[in-house]
């Protein structure tokens, strides 16, 4: 262990004299999987690591560069990265990827940290890079949000190739959802929703399951109707397995009803695509090549493909990178829309915020986010820090 932590302070001096005096606890990592350490043991070593890492970062840069030169034959030789890693399967016009943040509340700087990468690599490669208002929920949709989505956009990321409304885009979710229960990979379900749940837990069949090619085009065709079904009374589900090892890839569901008001399509639609359906769609539409996404969406990322499967369509080549997890921020749209409402806070531009138009207005930079993007590379370990160990990163690359 010992000589692991040597190991540890070795890689972390390194990369903090290659990068003005701050080591990435991703790029370290990576350092230390060429010296045998397993993916299966970052969350046994991990504490260690940050607080090595900690100690390097309160380090003068010449004290870092000293005490490198002593530690300097723990490092293994390898060629250097400049950049973020190279994507694979990049077509010669470039990457098509995309960033669908839901109107909801303002975003943060989860929503950079996470879709950033997507920005750079396709200045890095060329392409085309979609903002795609994920709007399809009446309910939870705020009719501020859509500018400023564009305003934060517009300013953290600079290269947004078009700006895309998915609920601009029903009548095409609506056109695959017929298509799916022509090719019987989908039915309209009526059962109440806590029998449906027992079917899950018992592995069996609904009986809706059972319906035929035209009685499921017509229970489609109540769904949509304004004197058809309720909310609540029938979901489009999709056809995959109630017998599949992970509960929730059994017959998920697709589109249900609401007659909550739109703020854009007022009561124009009574059927609305919930996001796997929508996602899968635009993506097999607008040709999505590569797409980088948070852990949290495996899950959905599974179901995508299996829709992308009845289509025999290629899936994007996809990257779940690890979250930042901060001890002392609220990185919830939600919360910060209530606090905000609350009176808490004056607004998203207040300061004490992690908002992107709090960020604008304390004068950072998009550059230094990008910087750290760069170097923290794409990792799929998560890392715990406290908003001034952050902001500190951030100040360093600033300079």
């Amino acid at each position: 262990m010992e000589n692991f932590e040597k190991k540890i302070r070795a890689y972390a001096l390194k990369n903090a004299v290659a990068h003005d005096g701050t080591a990435m606890q991703g790029p370290v990592i990576s350092s230390l999987f060429n010296e045998g350490l397993k993916k299966s043991d970052v969350g046994k070593y991990a504490k260690k690591i940050s607080e090595i890492i900690l100690e390097v970062n309160s380090l003068s840069p010449e004290e870092q560069e000293k005490e490198f030169k002593k530690l300097e034959d723990k490092v293994s030789e390898r060629p250097s990265r400049e950049g973020l890693p190279e994507l694979p399967d990049v077509p010669k016009t470039g990457i098509v990827t995309r960033f669908r943040p839901a109107p909801s509340g303002p975003l943060h700087i989860g929503h950079l940290i996470s879709n950033m990468a997507s920005s750079l690599y396709v200045k890095k490669y060329g392409g085309k890079f979609y903002i795609i208002i994920d709007d399809t929920d009446p309910e939870t949709t705020l009719a501020d949000a859509y500018k400023n989505i564009q305003n934060d956009c517009n300013w953290i990321f600079g290269n947004v190739y078009k700006y895309l409304n998915a609920s601009d885009r029903i009548e095409i979710y609506y056109k695959y959802s017929k298509k799916l229960i022509d090719k019987k990979s989908a039915y309209v379900c009526d059962c109440i929703p806590e029998n449906f749940k027992k079917f899950v837990e018992e592995q069996k069949n609904c009986p809706c399951r059972k319906l035929t090619v035209k009685q499921n085009a017509e229970r489609w065709e109540k769904m949509i109707s304004k004197y058809g079904y309720k909310p609540h009374e029938a979901v489009l589900r999709f056809k995959s397995s109630m017998k599949h090892k992970n509960p929730a890839m059994r017959d998920f569901p697709l589109a249900r009803v609401s007659e909550r008001i739109h703020p854009i399509q007022k009561d124009k639609y009574r059927v609305w695509p919930l996001m796997n359906l929508a996602v899968a769609v635009d993506d097999i539409e607008l040709k999505m090549t590569h797409i980088i996404r948070g852990k949290d969406h495996r899950d959905n990322a599974e179901r995508q493909k299996m829709i992308f499967e009845v289509f025999d369509k290629k899936f994007p080549w996809t990257f779940f990178i690890g979250r930042l997890k901060f001890t002392d921020l609220i990185l919830s749209k939600r919360k910060l829309t209530a606090a905000i409402k609350s009176g808490e806070f004056s607004g998203a531009e207040d300061v004490r915020l992690p908002t992107l138009t709090s960020l604008k207005k304390r004068n950072y930079k998009p550059e230094s986010f990008a910087k750290f993007i760069e170097q923290r590379g794409l990792t799929e370990v998560d890392k715990v820090m406290n908003s001034k160990e952050f902001f500190q990163l951030i100040d360093n690359f600033s300079k």
